[in-house]
């Protein structure tokens, strides 16, 4: 049972999906910008090494190992962030989960099943358990991560952007469900981002993601968690419902590589 904090923050924020890349990112970043964070993920040793980082750096957060397709842990990870500090101003989505890519006849049904799980399911449980906890404290505002391949479907992904399209329907419904009530929701798309995930792919997978993307570059962490608090801020105080590119222009259109480098052709236009 936790004990309860005398000195109150101000503001409170929860991250699901919160042991590495994106998620940890998110959570420091809500820490320096004051908010106490609650994080939750599979992975509690992870979970871990993130309070203890921003713990040491003079910030408040707590952590539970969560399942966010669970109802009783999701239940329990909201239910943290009250007892603990007796609000919750911010949420963040994050986790994910999901088969390889291939051709959806190759695809496993039962690891199908896992992508919706933690996915739709995993973002549903999030939002009803913190949306009735901001009710209770005057408002708050919800971000669920998306994909870029939620908005524009790609190859060998059926699982994943499935999910990812789901997540971007719960958000918009349920930003209109809350919109006179106090609560945002908004949902980030992002691109190729330079995660562990991309990092164990190499170099050679890291060119071809960057060569993907208008910009010539994949993305952040950082720039997702930027981006994330941003909207979770009063400076979007008049956005709800909205799919928020973070990509370096992919859903923009198509900008094809030089066709020959410079001196030696042609290039595309």
């Amino acid at each position: 049972m936790p004990t309860k904090n005398t000195n109150r923050p101000q503001r409170v924020a929860l991250v699901a999906g919160a042991s590495r890349g994106i998620g940890a990112e998110t959570a420091t970043a809500f820490a320096v910008a004051g908010y106490a964070v609650v994080l939750g993920a599979r992975d509690a040793h992870a979970l871990a090494n993130v309070v203890d980082s921003i713990t040491a750096n003079g910030g408040q957060a707590i952590a539970a190992k969560t399942d966010v397709g669970d109802v009783e842990s999701m239940r329990s990870l909201v239910e943290l962030a009250i007892e603990t500090y007796g609000r919750l101003d911010a949420a963040f989505n994050n986790a994910t989960d999901g088969p390889m890519p291939g051709p959806l006849a190759d695809i496993d049904p039962d690891e199908f099943d896992v992508g919706m799980r933690t996915n739709i399911r995993g973002t549903f449980l999030g939002m009803k358990f913190e949306i009735a906890a901001m009710l209770d404290t005057g408002g708050g505002a919800i971000v669920n991560m998306a994909s870029v391949a939620g908005v524009h479907a790609m190859t060998n992904l059926a699982a994943y952007v499935t999910a990812k399209a789901g997540i971007i329907a719960l958000t918009k419904t349920a930003a209109l469900d809350y919109a006179d009530r106090g609560v945002r929701v908004n949902v980030v798309a992002p691109g190729p981002i330079l995660t562990y995930h991309l990092e164990e792919a190499g170099a050679q997978a890291q060119r071809m993601a960057a060569e993907s993307v208008p910009m010539r570059r994949v993305g952040t962490s950082q720039e997702v968690a930027d981006a994330v608090l941003w909207l979770c801020s009063d400076q979007s105080s008049f956005i709800t419902g909205v799919t928020l590119p973070i990509d370096g222009g992919q859903l923009a259109g198509h900008k094809p590589p030089l066709m020959y480098r410079q001196g030696e052709g042609m290039t595309s236009t």
